[in-house]
């Protein structure tokens, strides 16, 4: 098992260094516990962090903590977890790649090099890419499918040069569309089928990952207000506050701090509620930035799909909610499953205005 392929366990090549070796995978979750300690580390790394962590110092333990974290990752089966994970692959990969090749003319190693050519041939990009004066040209669909994921305005079509059927990018640029052929590929697959011994072996750490889970703050960073892509619970309600219906307490805190958590201002918030005589102007305000933090001294999330459900805000379920447990995991989901031209932000509309 080479250093390469610890550093980049991803590579078809490292799949094969561990099929070589004719790994009993069983026998590696029951007896060797660096493993299953770095392949924890390298999920909750992710929840935290973004990243898998600092590699462990032996090859091996690196090296098959990559498919025993895949399988911790299958065995919880959330998809804001599967989702999480993979990107954090595949931000790891970018920084050491980036990192590398940076360093590649300042100072020699001992290191066996991932070139950039052999990381384009490994995701078939090859034909596709091609170097030019300026820096790098991809072809055009190539380019759509890898930048699909990306949600930053750059890097939609319309912001960019298009010449000849191709897409100028910097270097830079190109390692993010290799990033994301990356993620693609690390969540493929997810979630694995497990046999049930190692199933049973690993059902310890499973079960920290599903709490940690539970306590993660699912705030993150979303700044999007899609309400064609809100769960059905916050659909809803924003429909009952635009009808004018009077909703309870626990009902009004719900979709308020559904709002805020996923970016709108106090005031956009208003703007929006406005139109129910049962929320004065100066009340919502004032519940919105107690929510938010701005007049307390604690920022509030939704409540849980749980506590939803036990309040009876809990409706029109669909397929996506029987995998979830967080409105804000379900609106994240949503979000990072729609197409392009879904993602309309209710503020880049003239909604507001009506």
């Amino acid at each position: 098992m080479k250093q390469l392929h610890a550093r980049y366990p991803f590579l078809q090549a490292a799949r094969e260094a561990v099929e070589t070796a004719d790994v009993d995978f069983a026998s590696v979750v029951r007896r060797e516990d660096a493993v299953v300690d770095r392949a924890f580390d390298r999920v909750e790394a992710a929840l935290d962090g973004g990243a898998v962590g600092d590699p462990h110092r032996r090859t091996r333990v690196e090296l098959l903590s990559y498919p025993v974290a895949r399988v911790l990752v299958s065995l919880v089966d959330e998809h804001v977890l599967t989702r999480k994970y993979a990107r954090a692959e595949a931000r790891t990969a970018h920084d050491r790649f980036s990192a590398e090749r940076a360093d590649s003319g300042l100072k020699s190693s001992s290191r066996e090099p991932l070139t950039l050519g052999t990381l384009l041939a490994e995701f078939d990009l090859s034909a596709s890419v091609r170097e030019t004066q300026e820096g790098y040209a991809v072809e055009v669909g190539t380019y759509l499918d890898l930048a699909a994921g990306l949600r930053d305005d750059e890097w939609r079509l319309v912001h960019r040069s298009l010449r000849s059927g191709e897409v100028p990018v910097s270097e830079s640029e190109l390692l993010v569309l290799v990033r994301e052929a990356v993620r693609k590929r690390v969540v493929d697959g997810l979630p694995l089928s497990v046999p049930d011994p190692i199933a049973e072996e690993l059902s310890a750490e499973a079960e920290r990952l599903r709490e940690r889970l539970a306590d993660l703050d699912l705030t993150h960073d979303i700044d999007t207000v899609v309400p064609d892509l809100f769960p059905p619970c916050m659909a809803a309600l924003l429909d009952q506050v635009q009808r004018g219906a009077h909703l309870e307490h626990h009902s009004r805190f719900a979709i308020a701090s559904f709002l805020t958590s996923i970016g709108m201002s106090t005031d956009e918030i208003v703007d929006l509620f406005q139109v129910n005589p049962g929320f004065g102007e100066e009340a919502t305000r004032y519940q919105v930035d107690h929510i938010r933090g701005d007049t307390s001294a604690t920022e509030y999330t939704p409540p849980a799909c749980a506590t939803m459900q036990s309040y009876g805000d809990c409706v029109n379920m669909d397929d996506r909610c029987e995998t979830i447990s967080h409105p804000l995991s379900y609106y994240g989901d949503a979000l990072e499953d729609a197409d392009e031209d879904e993602l309309v932000d209710w503020r880049e509309t003239d909604t507001s205005e009506s």
